[in-house]
């Protein structure tokens, strides 16, 4: 329970439909309080999941998994950054805290599942546990839960699956959960100011070196301020004149330079996946699936051909803007989640 409305139904929803539930709360980072009405995880949060535990009558735990957290978080973001890529820190963050730390906790104290405030669906057919899209596409979270395995599935409940948003606004406040008014969560919940510039500056005690900004000749044209500061597609904040808006398309950390060039130098139709991980396993060595590039990206169809040591190839059948290293690319049929991985290199 992250004191967040989401979370706050799913365990009303749960508790209604005669489970037994146990809230639980992980105090993950160090955070004084909300310094963005849109984040999360402050002790005002806490104290929320806290209430709202009380107030629906369930037991409430918090635990602290701040070390956890620091390794394979926080550290996986600042070096992704620190080495030219674009992390997404939720996709971590479910993989090893979510659905391992805190199921090995609720396994601990007896329960049978674990249960999250994600809009995503869980469906057994024939024995195979499959995760599809929430009913409300608009805040479907399955993109994030890739990582998801036939192991951990069947321990897993998502209670907002077959709801809206809005139905859950509206049921929280036909419940007077003080969770109702609280504004979602959209920023990085660790990072409190929103600036990642001084995050990442404050847990790197080295020195991020100037580069140079090269078109796509080669020529140099100006200069970075450092590579964790930019991500590919990036244009405002480049401080480059150049009679036409420009963009950042390629990041290179060998040569510590960052190539610039128009939208249109930003389609790319291949690239390499590492880490992958896969819901549905795969006996074809090529196979053919919608795949989506980040949270907001609109799939698109494409080949996907596995080679060695956990990685693939992907080409998609029409180019696509901004394919970005560090972001993970999540295969699916349809509303089936098939598997994703982590975006290694952009081809071209």
């Amino acid at each position: 329970m992250s004191g967040g409305v989401d979370s706050s139904l799913a365990a009303c929803i749960l508790k209604q439909n005669g489970y037994e539930v146990i809230g639980c709360t992980m105090r993950l980072f160090l955070c004084k309080k909300n310094i963005s009405e849109k984040q999360c995880c402050s002790p005002e949060d806490i104290y929320i999941a806290k209430r709202t535990a009380e107030q629906i009558g369930i037991k409430h735990y918090t635990i602290d998994r701040k070390d956890i957290f620091e390794k394979y978080v926080i550290e996986n973001f600042v070096l992704e950054y620190l080495n030219g890529r674009t992390p997404n820190p939720c996709v971590i963050c479910n993989m090893k805290i979510k659905f391992d730390e805190m199921l090995k906790f609720a396994k601990g104290l007896g329960c049978s599942y674990l249960a999250t405030g994600h809009y995503a669906k869980i469906e057994k057919y024939n024995s195979v546990y499959y995760l599809k899209k929430g009913e409300d596409l608009t805040k479907d979270q399955s993109y994030f839960l890739y990582g998801l395995t036939q192991k951990n599935l069947p321990h897993i409940l998502f209670p907002l699956g077959d709801y809206k948003k809005a139905e859950i606004i509206r049921m929280a406040k036909k419940l007077g959960l003080k969770a109702a008014d609280k504004k979602e969560s959209q920023e990085i919940c660790f990072i409190e100011d929103t600036n990642y510039h001084k995050f990442i500056k404050s847990k790197f005690l080295g020195k991020i070196e100037k580069g140079d900004f090269v078109d796509i000749s080669g020529k140099t044209i100006g200069i970075h301020k450092g590579l964790p500061f930019y991500t590919i597609g990036q244009r405002h904040g480049l401080g480059i004149s150049a009679g036409h808006p420009v963009y950042v398309i390629k990041i290179n950390k060998k040569n510590n330079k960052i190539m610039l060039g128009k939208k249109e130098d930003l389609l790319n139709r291949m690239f390499i996946v590492k880490d992958l991980s896969w819901i549905i396993s795969q006996k074809k060595t090529s196979l053919t699936a919608d795949v989506r590039i980040r949270y907001k990206h609109k799939e698109s169809n494409a080949t996907i051909k596995l080679l060695e040591n956990g990685k693939a190839e992907i080409i998609f059948s029409e180019p696509q803007l901004s394919i970005t290293p560090g972001q993970s690319a999540v295969f699916y049929r349809k509303d089936i989640v098939l598997g994703g991985g982590i975006i290694e290199e952009v081809i071209g």
